[in-house]
């Protein structure tokens, strides 16, 4: 179990890291926004199902509500994450930002 939870972790690392690069690398604000939207959450929720198999271990009925509470937050940010990328597009839009265009000739 304790191989389980470790490659999790691992595996959200390297959401987040991917979701990090992303922001970096890419050249304008809403698709910068994409990876924060979907790797981030993507990576916390992986990252938090290891955290509440790491706690469910000594199965108690503390380790189990403890687990469940972790489980909350999972559905939580699964649902709010999104949406505030939504709305923080939405308010890109409203301030006039024009999305980048490849331009002829362009090459990096």
């Amino acid at each position: 179990m304790t191989i389980i939870i470790f490659l999790l972790i691992i595996c959200g690392l390297v959401f987040l890291t991917g979701g990090s690069l992303g922001i970096l690398r890419f050249p304008d604000f809403y698709s910068r926004l994409h990876p924060a939207g979907k790797l981030d959450t993507g990576g916390l929720v992986i990252i938090l199902l290891a955290f509440a198999l790491h706690t469910i271990l000594p199965l108690t009925l503390t380790a189990l509500i403890t687990s469940l509470k972790i489980l909350l937050i999972v559905v939580f940010v699964f649902i709010t994450s999104p949406t505030a990328i939504h709305s923080i597009v939405d308010a890109g839009v409203r301030a006039g930002l024009v999305p980048w265009e490849k331009k002829e000739g362009y090459r990096k």
